[in-house]
């Protein structure tokens, strides 16, 4: 059996962070599931695709080619690791991803990075649908107060303007949309840790899961 670590939770909870520490501590391999959904906002965007036309954007999913080489994302051939971590990309990726055409094209690609000798999974619904049968799941989540706060920040560091109430509603808006879904909503698995990072540094979280995670391994 290979092992699964799922790690789902809402916008800018620090779970990208945290799951690739994880992944590298152990030597698992890493999924940012998100990046996928960018990646899929970011196609529709260059061909011109209306976001109400759910069929032709399941579509033109299943054709895309994705790939990750360490922590570049290529489409076709283009890095477009920069491109898809905009603002706008994360919004875009929000609405595509409640498009359950969409959803389903990438169901495959997705389960298709489990591999020896183990995989940290991070997104919305990696422990209740795509990865089931995890041996470890947390959900991961942040104070909309504190996850506004540290995209603030990580905007100003790239020296991009931002309005902390904007942020906040954007972050309130998506997580609406995440949750109030029909296909895959963000929940909390019954059989999910909850882990909340508002009061807690990087390496802390990183070293709860790591202790969760021994403790399922010895059983």
């Amino acid at each position: 059996m290979i092992s699964i670590i799922a790690i789902d939770g809402p916008t800018a909870s620090g779970k990208g962070t945290v799951a690739q520490l994880v992944a590298k501590v152990l030597g698992f391999h890493y999924l940012d599931s998100g990046a996928l959904y960018r990646i899929v906002g970011l196609a529709s965007l260059h061909q011109q695709i209306d976001l109400s036309h759910h069929d032709q954007l399941g579509q033109m999913t299943r054709r895309l080619k994705i790939h990750f080489d360490q922590q570049r994302v290529f489409l076709e051939e283009n890095d477009v690791s920069e491109a898809i971590r905009t603002e706008e990309m994360g919004q875009r990726a929000s609405a595509v991803g409640a498009i359950p055409q969409v959803r389903q094209a990438l169901v495959e690609l997705q389960k298709s990075f489990l591999a020896l000798p183990g995989l940290v999974a991070d997104g919305r619904d990696m422990g209740t649908v795509i990865f089931p049968q995890a041996q470890l799941k947390v959900f991961l989540t942040a104070s909309a107060h504190i996850r506004a706060q540290r995209r603030y920040k990580q905007l100003i560091a790239k020296g991009i303007s931002a309005n902390i109430d904007i942020l906040t509603q954007d972050l309130l808006d998506r997580d609406q949309r995440d949750t109030q879904r029909s296909t895959a909503p963000l929940i909390q698995s019954e059989d999910a840790y909850l882990l909340d990072t508002s009061d807690l540094s990087i390496d802390q979280a990183v070293q709860k899961i790591l202790k969760w995670y021994a403790l399922v391994v010895q059983q």
